[in-house]
Parts: structure tokens; C-alpha cells; sequence
């Protein structure tokens, strides 16, 4: 087994895990497993189509360097067209008028990935989100990321670099602010793992979420539940990257040889 590392961020992102297409489109405060997956799939130029229990022996840890803020969008669909070219209605017929809906995103989160899986897996997935197939997203179509994207291709323990290598970003304002609970020049963060950490588990609280992609199918998409476990963990102040140092930091470590 080896792992990946990817940095999430960019001005917008948004990880439905609820209906396609409600009245309220919403996001998850992190990465869900189906935008992970789905982000995968379309750099390596799988169809929707394609049976997505191919990537079942993935397993992701979040890292939140900082969570964003919730963004709503006031957003018609429809709208200025006849009546035929306008949304569908239950009876069969059409709306003749714009549907109306409020998108929510993340904006300016942070969230560093890792992906584990058997070592020709990794190795093809990381080829492919350096060279996609279609372009990566956060989620919709409309937040590209940021760069670096892709941190490293392949990594021997994940856990030792989200804890002690990457470059962490600055927190808003509105932010959790550093603390020195953990010890001096120390900073507390959120992790989401799908495994109860082997370490610092006695304050993980477990989550349920509903983001397990079955199909991808445009008109079947089906998802599963999974469980998660959320903790807090203290983190080395000398990851904390200032914003003017930040990206020369994350381009450091990206390039860094690894050993």
C-alpha cells in the first residue's frame, strides 16, 4: 500500500451529498468520498457510466487547514426560454418558468488528502491527476483548484506527513486560532479518517455520511453510508505558512526529493 497527497483549496468548492438536483443544493464541510472519487474518475477519463467499485479499496484522510465559509447562491435554471425548453415538471409537461435554486459552497477552504490504495493503483491515479484526462473540480464544475493540486504521487506513511510535513495554511480570521493547549507554538486541527486512529483517538468522534458512490449513472446515481471519525490533534507550529510564504513553502515540498 503507498499514498498521495493532493491540497484542496481555491476561492470555491462543494461537496453535495444529498439530492441532485433539490431546491437547496448543499455542501458537506469537507471532501465527501463520492467528489473524491469522482474527481479521480474523471482524470483518469472514466464515463459516468463506469462501475465506481473500482476505487472501493481507496481510503481517504482529510486534513482541514481551514474550513472556509458558507457561501449560498441564489441561481435560476430555465429562465428567458419557451416554454418546451424549460424545466421538467413530475406530470411529464414543463414548468414554463425558471426554476429557482440556492447553491450553498465552501469558500476559500483548505484541505489536504491523502489517498491510500495498492501501490499499481496509486501509481496509475497519480499519473492521472498529473495529466487528466478532463480538467480536476471541488466538486462542481465551476471551482477549479488551486496550485500545487498534487502534492506528491507517492508517499510511505501519510499520517507522518499530514502531521509533520505539509505546509499548513493561515486560518480566517474567524477561524480556530492557533493554540498552545498541545504545548508552545503548537496549532489545532481537524482530521477525518475512515479507520479509528491507531493514536490520539480518545477524543475521535465518529460521523456517518451518506457519500459511498454505487453508480455514477446520470439517471441512477445510488450512494452508500460510511462511517468517519473526526479529531482534533495539535499540530508543530513550524508548519504554519504565513500567506506570502505560503505557496513558495507548498512548491518546496512538492518538489522536495522523496526518500
Amino acid at each position: 500500500m503507498s499514498s498521495l497527497l493532493l491540497r484542496l483549496a481555491g476561492p470555491l468548492q462543494s461537496w453535495g451529498e444529498r439530492a441532485a438536483f433539490p431546491a437547496i443544493r448543499d455542501t458537506a464541510p469537507f471532501p465527501t468520498r463520492s467528489g473524491l472519487i469522482g474527481l479521480i474518475s474523471a482524470a483518469e477519463g472514466r464515463g459516468r457510466e463506469r462501475d465506481p467499485q473500482d476505487y472501493a479499496a481507496l481510503e481517504f484522510t482529510v486534513r482541514v487547514d481551514r474550513p472556509g465559509v458558507l457561501l449560498s447562491d441564489y441561481h435560476t435554471v430555465g429562465g428567458g426560454y419557451p416554454k418546451n425548453r424549460t424545466a421538467a415538471t413530475a406530470g411529464g409537461g414543463n414548468k414554463g418558468a425558471a426554476v429557482i435554486t440556492h447553491r450553498h459552497y465552501l469558500a476559500d477552504a483548505v484541505f489536504v488528502v491523502a489517498v491510500t490504495g495498492p501501490d499499481d493503483d496509486i501509481e496509475r491515479i497519480g499519473a492521472a491527476l498529473q495529466s487528466p484526462y478532463w480538467a480536476p473540480h471541488l466538486g462542481r464544475r465551476s471551482c477549479a483548484p488551486d496550485e500545487p493540486f498534487v502534492l506528491r504521487t507517492r508517499v510511505g506513511d501519510p499520517e507522518v506527513e499530514l502531521r509533520t510535513r505539509v505546509p499548513l495554511s493561515a486560518p480566517h480570521r474567524g477561524d480556530r486560532q492557533p493554540s498552545r493547549a498541545g504545548g508552545a507554538g503548537t496549532h489545532r486541527v481537524d482530521f477525518l479518517r475512515e479507520r479509528l486512529p491507531g493514536e490520539g483517538n480518545q477524543n475521535a468522534v465518529s460521523l456517518s455520511a451518506h457519500d459511498v458512490p454505487v453508480s455514477f449513472a446520470s439517471q441512477g446515481r445510488i450512494h452508500g453510508k460510511r462511517q468517519l471519525y473526526r479529531t482534533t490533534e495539535d499540530l508543530p507550529g513550524a508548519l504554519f505558512a504565513e500567506p506570502a510564504e505560503l505557496h513558495r513553502r507548498l512548491i518546496d515540498y512538492a518538489l522536495e526529493t522523496t526518500a
